[in-house]
């Protein structure tokens, strides 16, 4: 799919479909393992809804009630799909501790084991939809759909190879031991995926906080502000960036020696050059460079500091 709307329409509308058939796979099997995943589906089918309403707005220029634009909203949409994802999950823990410990639950192995082919095919398919759409669209709200479908995928793929067990513990008269199956199954999925929303919520609330951006992506950004710079006199050069979405913001604060030789012109000159050297590592991007011959209006020590050239 070549644009970001269609496909976090065909993720939505995967999600419904997942959904639909797992709650009514869960009234003939009585399988919470199936129950968890047909409401992770459902719940992420609303929150879809919400996505493709972000990924318009964000493509939209600054407003005047938004003056930064809308990249926020994309880090609040994974924040939530996070604690969504986070929420489920504790919940079919805690329901499946307490059918452990009242004698675990009887399923009807043969229907909930046609419903896992279904989910991890449809899973699947997903996923590798998501992954082909990112090589001609970058979009931090089709990584992250990217993220839940491999995680789903997985899950799904568990599920069909733990209802194939009870097949097997019905054949050699387990009868001890299959009601226990689903529970356990639970727990597994979720102590072994939880690390997908408690990353995917964290890393969307740094971002609402303006914390730094990864070293992966700051570095590149830092050597290529240093090589624009590269030219001229200077006593301190400060980074600071910002990156709520998709939209990396860069502040270059460029302090200049008391008599700098440096005119309005040459600096217009070089912030064109360094808004083109961070380009070439990242887009889309704001990038505003400040000039002044004055230390005392050097920027605060927070700031990352670039070697000086003399």
């Amino acid at each position: 799919m070549k644009t970001e709307s269609h496909t976090l329409a065909f993720s939505a509308f995967m999600a419904l479909l997942i959904g639909c058939a797992g709650i009514a796979a869960t009234l003939a099997s009585n399988s919470q393992a199936i129950l968890l995943d047909g409401l992770f589906n459902l719940i992420y089918f609303g929150v879809a809804l919400v996505t493709i309403k972000v990924s318009r707005l964000a493509s939209r220029p600054d407003s005047e009630s938004y003056p930064f634009g809308y990249s926020y909203f994309e880090s609040l949409v994974n924040l939530c799909k996070g604690l969504l994802i986070f929420g489920v999950s504790i919940f079919a823990l805690v329901d499946a501790i307490a059918a452990l410990l009242t004698g675990g639950r009887a399923i009807a192995a043969g229907i909930a084991i046609a419903y896992a082919l279904f989910a991890t095919a449809a899973c699947s398919l997903t996923a590798w939809v998501m992954h082909r759409s990112l090589r001609s669209v970058s979009s931090p709200l089709v990584e992250a759909d990217k993220a839940n479908w491999v995680v789903n995928s997985v899950i799904s793929a568990a599920v069909l190879a733990a209802f194939c067990l009870v097949l097997i513990f019905e054949k050699l008269n387990w009868q001890s031991v299959l009601t226990y199956i689903d529970p356990l199954l639970v727990i597994a999925v979720v102590v072994l995926c939880m690390g997908v929303p408690v990353r995917m919520a964290s890393q969307a609330l740094k971002e609402l906080l303006n914390k730094t951006p990864e070293e992966a992506l700051a570095e590149p950004v830092h050597q290529a502000v240093g090589r624009a710079l590269a030219d001229i006199d200077t006593q301190e050069v400060r980074v600071r960036m910002v990156r709520p979405g998709r939209l990396l913001y860069v502040i270059v604060h460029v302090v200049l020696p008391v008599t700098p030789d440096v005119s309005i012109v040459d600096q217009d000159k070089l912030r064109a050059q360094v808004d083109e050297e961070v380009r070439r590592y990242y887009s889309p991007v704001v990038c505003d460079v400040v000039f002044t011959a004055d230390t005392r209006w050097a920027a605060p020590s927070c700031g990352l500091l670039v070697e000086p050239h003399h």
